[in-house]
């Protein structure tokens, strides 16, 4: 993945354009150990728009450094507000790479919410790359 470009990045992390593998992707930074439900949604609100800007069939979350507490985020607006985003974007496939011993590693693919199409958990970025490369 050679040719990236930053399109945004705060305190909470940053988005990569990543045209030649035809990917945008989210890195989390260890700071989001700070972040509220609000600044989360905000970030992903930021994210969708770029999707749908950019339309890459393929996501990647890096959320290895990720620390907010999972409570503070509301799936019910995500499902209403973000996931219609990516929909009508085309997103194909959207894989996250997370910590060693997540429960989700290793799941079959499948929808999340009411996505059109699948989401995977990986423990090794290699692995994410290559179920998106599909």
């Amino acid at each position: 993945m050679a040719d990236s470009r930053v399109l945004h990045e705060d305190e909470w992390g940053e988005i990569l354009d990543r045209p030649d593998e035809d990917l945008l992707e989210i890195r989390w930074y260890d700071s989001t150990g700070d972040l509220d439900g609000q600044g989360f949604d905000r970030f992903l609100a930021v994210f969708a728009d770029f999707v749908l800007d950019k339309r890459r069939p393929r996501v990647l979350v890096d959320s290895t450094a990720f620390k907010m507490d999972p409570a503070k985020m509301d799936l019910d607006w995500r499902n209403a507000n973000i996931i219609p985003k990516y929909n009508e974007a085309g997103v194909e496939r959207f894989a996250f790479h997370v910590p060693p011993g997540m429960p989700a590693i290793g799941s079959p693919p499948a929808p999340d919410g009411p996505a059109d199409f699948p989401t995977a958990w990986f423990a090794s970025r290699r692995d994410a790359i290559a179920w998106l490369r599909g």
